[in-house]
């Protein structure tokens, strides 16, 4: 007797992730038959051999022999009170541990918002390029992606106008990356203001991810989004993952600032799905009070002669030499997304140029066109390996770009 195919949900045709999806399976196929891959598709710091500092797993090591019972739906009492300094400090206004969630990543924190927020049909307002589990989870939740374009022109920064024009009667809130990832752009306070003032006039909720707010290149600054909103219901995401170098521990928190009026029922929405999956990960709360308030690692490797500054130089560098690449300089966060331009990128397919990286040099990628694009020319890199890596890794992408052009110049002259 045959068994039919078991059904899934309609809705996830629409999703895309391709930072995990078929071409990460075709590499650990690849993998799988003994070929050695550089892998540039995640910004999983421990994968390249980075380890969280030290006194962070300290915290935890000591705190071992209490973390086996669930915590508060919401996380550690310690913790939050730590994650409410951290963002008084900075002028959130109205924080306080009451109004901190702790979730397993920022991933899970991501989720659980736009289910306490979105109706069926409502629309968020999200950056086109996107990070893609903002657009999926938006899907996932019976909501609809908007997407406001952040161009390369304007060094991947949005137009106000442009999104105001966007906002409907069914819109619910506005999502920020800042810094951004894909692109690395970082947003100015005049900008960030012009945001503010569309989200007060329409009544939406402001949804600020900052994963990657003290991993700044240069003359770069960070500026958080809450303390320019004031009263207006603001959600502020951070977490342990990338600045603090330890994705595994799955240590996120979303911040809600404001009004706590304006915004009580949405923080009952929120406890209620919290307390649905009991709690998050126990022991890597313990890390956060010395995360925020202890010692900063996080700088000298953004310094000239700091490993993500020598291998972001080692990108920029490579770019500039080539005549089929352009890149907008990446200031934050820890990837970089260049531009394929000339002959080479005559019918260029970014999918097809990534699979034909990991066929024939050994190279992941990530397809730019995974972010929520509408262009088909650029591809996401982390800058997560040693410089001399990713130098290795252009040298095998401008030799593929070289074919590419010399193939398509050669076409031109014999159609001409």
């Amino acid at each position: 007797m045959s068994i039919p195919n078991l059904p899934t949900r309609e809705r996830l045709s629409e999703v895309r992730y391709e930072i995990r999806g078929e071409l990460a399976r075709r590499a650990r196929e690849l993998e799988g038959q003994g070929r050695t891959l550089i892998k540039l598709n995640i910004g999983n710091p421990g994968a390249f051999g980075f380890r969280a500092p030290e006194h962070l797993q300290r915290a935890i090591a000591d705190h071992i022999a209490s973390t086996d019972p669930y915590t508060h739906q919401q996380g550690l009492p310690q913790a939050r009170e730590s994650i409410a300094a951290f963002h008084k400090q900075r002028g959130t206004p109205n924080a306080s541990p009451e109004r901190v969630f702790i979730g397993n990543g920022v991933s899970e924190l991501i989720d659980i918002s736009l289910r306490a927020l979105l109706n069926p049909g409502d629309e968020v307002l999200l950056p086109s390029p996107d990070y893609p589990l903002w657009s999926a989870a938006t899907i996932l939740n019976d909501g609809r992606p908007v997407y406001y374009r952040c161009e390369p022109a304007n060094g991947f920064l949005p137009d106000p106008d442009q999104m105001e024009a966007l906002v409907s009667s069914r819109t619910r809130a506005i999502v920020l990356i800042n810094p951004n990832n894909p692109t690395g752009a970082t947003y100015p306070r005049a900008l960030l203001e012009r945001i503010v003032a569309i989200a007060a006039k329409h009544h939406l909720l402001l949804m600020a991810d900052e994963i990657y707010d003290s991993i700044l290149y240069d003359d770069a600054t960070f500026e958080p989004l809450a303390p320019l909103a004031g009263d207006l219901p603001c959600l502020s995401f951070g977490g342990l993952s990338k600045v603090h170098r330890a994705c595994g521990w799955r240590v996120g928190w979303a911040v809600l600032s404001g009004d706590p009026l304006a915004s009580g029922d949405y923080h009952h929405a929120m406890d209620l799905l919290g307390a649905l999956r009991l709690c998050a990960n126990v022991p890597g709360q313990f890390a956060i009070d010395a995360a925020l308030h202890g010692a900063d690692t996080i700088t000298p490797l953004c310094r000239s002669e700091g490993r993500l500054y020598e291998t972001r130089r080692a990108l920029i560098d490579a770019c500039a030499a080539s005549e089929h690449l352009e890149l907008v300089t990446p200031v934050a966060a820890l990837y970089g997304f260049p531009a394929v331009v000339g002959d080479a990128a005559h019918g260029f397919d970014d999918h097809a140029f990534a699979l034909d990286m990991l066929e024939n040099e050994d190279v992941l990628i990530v397809p730019g066109s995974s972010f929520n694009v509408p262009y088909r020319n650029h591809f996401r890199v982390t800058l997560l390996p040693q410089p001399d890596e990713m130098r290795e890794v252009f040298s095998r992408i401008e030799r593929v770009l070289a074919r590419r052009a010399h193939a398509n110049a050669t076409r031109r002259v014999a159609v001409a």
